[in-house]
């Protein structure tokens, strides 16, 4: 069982890829290339493997019960974790979702968030900063050397260019391309064309929600011109403001399946919790929001906060994350730091900077003082996203996003998840999808690496709950914005009370007799109540933050994506 990396040394002893481009795919299984470029011999791999449901019915495509795409091949159940990796892949921790001097509201240089990212165990990370006339104008071509410079310089920690995009008519998000020539040139006219602050298309109308829908379909054809080898978008921070509708998330998601795959399970500014005087005494992610004129009026009055540090989004159990995956589409979830200005650290900005002169702020100096009124975490230092990856490279990285290989914790709160949905020889991981005839056995096989090494707080965190959590898959809904689905609950609650060591667990799904999902959740058990649905569908689930009293070291959430089985 691998548990990833312990959270002081970061060793890299089996990335023999790094810095390279090259997944390790082969072309056959790599759905970025073309059938009409593959050879007879790649081709035919491929038919073949399309007829067994090896290469599955559609990830990538409308969803997963549609047609042809692509899908996570299968791992065999055999496959063990050798070497820092578990069932056959590299699992790489990272963040989408950082800001520099290149922000108006933040300080860093991309340097200090480089090399705290690395120290704290990430190996992936994307630079965003936020969207705005000086950055279109200025900022995406200035910041471009520093990030070109830090990836000469640190080793072990892949670094991307995005951007945090006011998405018109709705929330940001991050938005990040794959590292070549073209990087900055297409930011650049994404930012300049498509930016709700830089086209003044801020408000909810539907001439602002198709110009979303138009910056998406952008990146895509980007990535199909292979101006850009790939690139991505994920919804930050969703239910902040209560202005990402849920038809709106469909229409990003249903428009462009390759490019729109997901948002944050958890947003960033953690530390905003941390009671006062030692914390600004704030919400948990600066959830501390009301309904305002964009707000789509449905959403209730509980979901502008978080619950265990978790979006409502993501945290209620038959909410609208698990309305769509009961859809069939596959929509993902990640955590990261947003990190403007970490708590108790004394940076300030240097002196005699001009930010909309220059793109940037003055390069940081020490201010004497410990900032205890900052609500940030340095990235890896709270919130992680772990990805499965096929090799230690930048392409790899996105792909295991887009296939939904991908499952986040807070405070370390576990090293290592090994997830399986297996049928007689044959399984999937998180992110796929297990073709099996109709009638089959269906278990699901955890194998959980559990902390054994303090996290940043000085303390080995102590698993004391795995949630199984089930969902029948019953098609397109009718109504594009709603947010709940009735047959989604736990289903198994596994007690595990143990900080050191492995645990696998196992649980009997039963009959596959019709298309369904499972997810995973797991808890420190520190606080929990009766989720939203009730005790019938989620009787521990996580309890809604406090504002001014949510230590987030106090309250340590996993989730896993959703893995599906598709009876035939």
């Amino acid at each position: 069982m691998s548990h990833g990396h312990s959270h002081g040394a970061h060793h890299h002893h089996d990335h023999h890829h790094h810095g390279g481009d090259a997944s390790s795919l082969p072309p056959a299984l790599d759905m970025s290339v073309p059938d009409e470029e593959l050879t007879p011999g790649q081709l035919s791999r491929r038919s073949m493997l399309r007829r067994t449901g090896l290469l599955g019915a559609g990830l990538a495509a409308g969803g997963v019960l549609g047609g042809a795409g692509q899908a996570a091949a299968a791992v065999p159940a055999s496959a063990g974790s050798h070497g820092g990796r578990a069932g056959g892949y590299l699992w790489l921790a990272g963040d989408h979702h950082i800001h520099t001097q290149y922000s108006s509201d933040a300080k860093y240089r991309v340097i200090d968030h480089v090399r705290q990212a690395n120290a704290h165990g990430l190996d992936w990370m994307v630079i965003t900063d936020h969207g705005s006339e000086t950055h279109a104008k200025i900022g995406v071509e200035k910041v471009n050397p520093d990030i070109v410079a830090a990836r000469d310089r640190i080793d072990g920690t892949l670094v991307f260019q995005g951007l945090e995009w006011n998405i018109p008519a709705a929330e940001h998000g991050t938005v990040f391309v794959h590292p070549g020539k073209n990087e900055v040139a297409v930011l650049k006219e994404f930012e300049n064309s498509f930016d709700g602050s830089v086209k003044k298309a801020s408000a909810g109308t539907p001439a602002n929600e198709a110009l979303a829908i138009a910056g998406i379909d952008f990146l895509a054809e980007q990535v199909r011109r292979r101006t850009v080898k790939d690139a991505l978008f994920l919804a930050n921070h969703p239910a902040r403001k209560g202005i990402d509708s849920p038809h709106e998330i469909r229409g990003w998601r249903d428009a462009q399946p390759r490019i729109a795959v997901g948002m944050e399970g958890a947003p960033g500014h953690q530390a905003g919790g941390l009671p006062a005087p030692t914390g600004p005494g704030a919400a948990r992610g600066i959830y501390d929001n009301s309904p305002g004129a964009d707000s789509f009026a449905a959403y209730p009055l509980e979901s502008y906060r978080t619950w265990g540090g978790f979006d409502w989004m993501t945290s209620t159990v038959g909410g609208l994350w698990d309305s769509l995956l009961a859809e069939g589409k596959p929509w993902w979830i990640t955590a990261n730091s947003d990190s403007h200005n970490v708590h108790a650290d004394s940076a300030v900005r240097g002196p005699n900077g001009d930010f909309n002169a220059d793109g940037r702020h003055a390069d940081p100096v020490h201010g004497g003082g410990l900032n205890l009124g900052d609500t940030d975490f340095w990235p890896g230092q709270y919130s992680r996203t772990h990805v499965g990856a096929a090799s230690f490279s930048y392409q790899a990285v996105m792909d295991g996003i887009r296939a939904g290989r991908v499952w986040v914790d807070h405070g370390g709160l576990i090293s290592g998840l090994d997830a399986r949905l297996r049928s007689g020889g044959r399984a999937v991981t998180l992110g796929g999808m297990l073709h099996v005839r109709r009638g089959a056995q269906v278990e699901v096989v955890v194998e959980i690496g559990l902390a054994d090494s303090p996290n940043w707080a000085q303390f080995v965190p102590a698993l004391a709950r795995v949630d199984v959590i089930q969902g029948d898959v019953t098609g397109p809904a009718a109504d594009k914005d709603v947010f709940t689905t009735p047959s989604t609950k736990v289903v198994k609650s596994f007690e595990v009370n143990r900080s050191t060591g492995s645990v696998r667990l196992t649980y009997a799904l039963g009959r596959a007799d019709k298309p369904f999902y499972v997810r995973l959740r797991g808890t420190d058990g520190n606080r929990t109540a009766v989720g939203v649905h009730g005790a019938a569908v989620d009787p521990a689930g996580p309890a809604m933050d406090v504002v001014g009293d949510a230590d987030p070291w106090k309250d340590l959430w996993f989730y896993s994506n959703p893995m599906w089985v598709l009876p035939a």
